[in-house]
């Protein structure tokens, strides 16, 4: 399991998008977005760079945790 840290998200939208984001790379992609605190914890074959990247295009700041 992968972790990081995004700054900017603030509604199901934005979980939405992020969750969206990462399984349009990896459709099997788990994601798990905790909205209050920021944590994206995603289990997938991508990289931590692929996600951080797909997150970034969506215009959210991604950090790893």
């Amino acid at each position: 399991m992968q972790k990081f840290q995004v700054k900017g998200m603030s509604c199901g939208h934005c979980v939405r998008a992020v969750t969206q984001a990462v399984q349009a790379l990896d459709a099997a992609a788990e994601v798990q977005v905790d909205l209050p605190s920021g944590e994206v914890k995603v289990v997938s074959q991508l990289s931590a760079e692929q996600v951080m990247e797909a997150i970034r295009e969506e215009g959210y700041e991604v950090a790893p945790a």
